[in-house]
C-alpha cells in the first residue's frame, strides 16, 4: 500500500513537472522566439528537391536578347518552386446568429383488469388485500414535457498579413504552403501560423493569395507570455472540470 501511495505521489510530481516545463521559458524574461533555422520553411528553401522536368540548354540561348527566366523584366516571379515566398492575406469579417427552440410533449396511460373468469379472479379476491381487486388489477399513467430554447451570436473580425513559404509541390501540381511570424511585445510573444494548399493559378501577380482560396487553411492566432498563463486557468483545475461530475 505504502508502495502505491509513493508512486502515486511521483507521477503527480512528475505530471506538476511536465506541465510547468513550457513556462519555465518566461519566468523572469521575455519568451524566446522559435529558432527559425528549425522550421519546415527553412528546410524547403535549403533543399528544394530535383527537378521533375529539364529543358536542354541551347548555345543560341545565350545570345538572345529575349529571356524567359522569372529574373527577365517580363518574367513571371509569382511562387511556383518549393521554398519561395508568397503572401497570404488573412481578411476575415463574420458574423452569425443562430436561435432555436423545441418543446415535446407526451402522456400515456394503460389499464387492464379481469372481473369474470369462471370465477377465478373472485378466489384470487379472496388472498389479495384490503382494497385489491383483479378487476382493476394493473393501471399505468405516464408523462413528460421537454422544452429547450438556445441562441448564438458570434462576431469575428481579423484583418492580417503574413509571408509563406511553399514546403512541397503535390504530384498533381498543388502547391502546400507553410507559413509563421512571431511578435514580441515586452512579455508576452504573439504567433501566427498558416497553413494549407494553394494552386498555382490563383496567385495574384503581386505574389499574394486570400485566405478563402486556401483548402484546408489553418490558421491559429494566439500566444504565450505571462499575460497568457494568467487568462487559462490552471492545469489541476481544467484536469478537475473533465473529471467532477457536477
Amino acid at each position: 500500500m505504502h508502495k502505491k501511495l509513493t508512486l502515486a505521489r511521483m507521477a503527480v510530481l512528475g505530471l506538476a513537472l511536465l506541465s510547468a516545463c513550457g513556462r519555465m521559458d518566461h519566468v523572469g524574461k521575455a519568451p524566446s522566439f522559435t529558432p527559425a533555422n528549425e522550421t519546415p520553411e527553412h528546410v524547403a528553401m535549403l533543399w528544394q528537391g530535383l527537378p521533375t522536368n529539364t529543358q536542354p540548354q541551347r548555345a543560341v540561348d545565350n545570345a538572345s536578347l529575349w529571356s524567359g527566366e522569372r529574373q527577365s523584366l517580363l518574367g513571371d516571379r509569382r511562387a511556383v518552386r518549393k521554398g519561395d515566398i508568397l503572401t497570404v492575406v488573412i481578411e476575415i469579417d463574420e458574423k452569425a446568429e443562430i436561435s432555436n427552440g423545441t418543446s415535446r410533449s407526451r402522456s400515456g396511460g394503460e389499464s387492464m383488469g379481469v372481473s369474470n373468469l369462471l370465477g377465478v379472479p373472485q378466489r384470487i379476491d379472496e388472498h389479495l388485500p384490503d382494497g385489491a381487486s383483479m378487476a382493476t388489477a394493473v393501471e399505468l399513467d405516464s408523462s413528460s414535457n421537454s422544452t429547450g430554447k438556445g441562441s448564438v451570436k458570434r462576431n469575428e473580425k481579423l484583418t492580417l498579413r503574413v509571408a509563406a513559404t511553399i514546403v512541397d509541390i503535390l504530384p498533381n501540381g498543388v502547391l502546400a504552403i507553410n507559413g509563421s511570424q512571431e511578435l514580441r511585445v515586452n512579455f508576452e510573444m504573439r504567433e501566427l501560423l498558416v497553413s494549407g494548399f494553394v494552386r498555382p493559378e490563383d496567385i495574384s501577380r503581386q505574389n499574394e493569395i486570400t485566405y478563402d482560396k486556401i483548402a484546408s487553411a489553418r490558421v491559429s492566432y494566439g500566444g504565450r507570455g505571462q499575460i497568457s498563463d494568467v487568462q487559462q486557468p490552471r492545469y489541476g483545475q481544467q484536469l478537475l472540470d473533465v473529471v467532477l461530475p457536477f
